[in-house]
């Protein structure tokens, strides 16, 4: 396990906890975690990028997220307040400096909307898993449904129109979508477990997003920035798993979107590339790392 400091940086009044590794490293390389809810937990093996490459790693936990504090109102559930916030942790622990952000997931969505706003403060753009557009990822997810087997397509039907999101048998077939879609291996390890736990826990997760991961009624649901990827100039690395969630169309068109971007499918994995080919995802990340100048 890779040895990492942790603590708490308030940002515009709200505490955040996070870890970080390889302080002092030349690059720093701030990681966002998914969900919108989730935790930095289930992002312990980027933290390894720390003795790879020169690179200082930190992740933290967004607001309302983990072990931070919520943030004052319910109408910070935004993206925008989340783009805030993540410059608020740049110039808090970094001050003027560039820094590479990669984010997972909803965390990608993150970066790609920090990048729109901020990228004279980037050295790199890491997308991974990420998405540019809440609808066409919900479009997708729903063809991977309708690509599973006929009885849990109508479970999920069923029960979607009754609105039961927590009946047993809606939630085991959620689960088979999990095991194809999001993370393919026999055993969960114990920090996506933690994560998945905190996201359970806390109301980010149910405001933001919804009840599951195809179902998206939340604060993000129209969010779309697709129109505008072109207007990010700085290197972009964009990764995804070939059985992935969040689709590698979804990918391709950030991939189109962003000039000069290059992309990298992970052909053994699903959602969690960073647990499922773990030395293939870390070795494509320093790859990005060490030829940007």
């Amino acid at each position: 396990m890779t040895n990492f400091r942790d603590g708490f940086v308030e940002v515009n009044g709200v505490k955040l906890y996070y870890r970080v590794a390889g302080e002092g490293a030349p690059a720093k390389l701030i990681c966002l975690h998914g969900g919108p809810g989730g935790s930095c937990d289930y992002l312990s093996p980027l933290l390894q990028l720390s003795e790879r490459v020169g690179v200082e790693v930190l992740l933290y936990d967004q607001f309302g997220c983990g072990r931070s504090s919520d943030p004052p109102s319910d109408s910070c559930y935004t993206v925008e307040y989340g783009v805030e916030e993540v410059e608020g942790v740049r110039r808090a622990l970094y001050g003027d400096e560039k820094v590479f952000l990669l984010g997972h997931s909803y965390g990608g969505l993150l970066a790609i909307a920090y990048a729109l706003k901020y990228q004279w403060n980037l050295r790199g753009l890491i997308v991974s898993s990420g998405l540019s557009s809440v609808p066409l990822t919900v479009k997708e997810m729903r063809r991977l449904i309708s690509e599973m087997p006929e009885q849990t397509r109508r479970v999920i039907e069923k029960y979607e129109v009754t609105g039961e999101f927590t009946h047993p048998e809606y939630l085991r077939a959620v689960d088979e979508f999990y095991s194809k879609h999001l993370l393919r291996l026999p055993e969960m390890p114990p920090d996506v477990a933690k994560t998945m736990e905190y996201l359970q826990k806390r109301r980010v997760y149910s405001i933001m997003n919804g009840p599951n991961e195809f179902t998206i009624t939340g604060t993000i649901r129209d969010w779309d920035q697709t129109s505008r990827l072109g207007e990010i100039k700085v290197p972009t690395l964009i990764t995804v798993g070939k059985y992935d969630e969040v689709t590698p169309t979804v990918a391709e068109v950030i991939h189109r979107g962003i000039p000069n971007s290059t992309l990298k499918v992970f052909e053994n994995s699903s959602h969690m590339a960073m647990w499922e080919e773990t030395e293939k995802y870390l070795t494509t990340i320093i790859d990005f790392i060490t030829h940007v100048d």
